[in-house]
């Protein structure tokens, strides 16, 4: 199975410099946690998560209007190519612990979303006609969800 027969075609997107409230309601009237960043050629150059948005407007003293998506977006974007085998899709989004990946053709433009939502619903357990088990589901499943190794704090010197 494909990554094509699978993804969201139309996904929601936003520009570098689109305001974090833009990007809110972009996520809250298309139902999604996540925004491909493009630039004017529709080239995939960053994705910006509710998660991001949350911790920038908690951490910082400024309205969501005066914050770009570029200023907040996460450093490393994992993707994969329409034509792409499922499963090959699935073991990036387990390594990466992620629930979500931009699709993009081979120029780079951005073709789409692949949701573990997207593959659940056209999974066995979900379509008859699949060729994805369930069990490869939850396996991926579970290793996306499981704890991130804790990131280690660099001390500072005694002065």
């Amino acid at each position: 199975m494909k990554v094509r027969e699978v993804m969201m075609r139309t996904a929601a997107r936003c520009g570098p410099d689109t305001n974090l409230g833009v990007a809110v309601e972009l996520m809250w009237t298309r139902n999604c946690g996540m925004l491909p960043i493009v630039n004017a050629q529709e080239k995939l150059i960053g994705v910006i998560t509710d998660r991001d948005i949350c911790i920038a407007l908690g951490t910082r003293n400024r309205l969501p209007g005066e914050i770009a998506v570029k200023d907040v977006a996460s450093a490393h974007v994992y993707w994969c190519k329409s034509e792409d085998d499922l499963r090959s899709a699935l073991q990036v989004m387990a390594a990466s612990k992620v629930r979500r990946l931009p699709v993009v053709n081979s120029a780079g433009v951005l073709e789409g979303i692949l949701s573990m939502d997207d593959v659940v619903l056209h999974s066995e357990a979900g379509n008859r006609a699949s060729e994805l088990p369930a069990e490869n589901v939850v396996r991926v499943l579970q290793e996306v969800y499981s704890p991130r190794l804790p990131q280690v704090v660099p001390k500072k010197l005694a002065a």
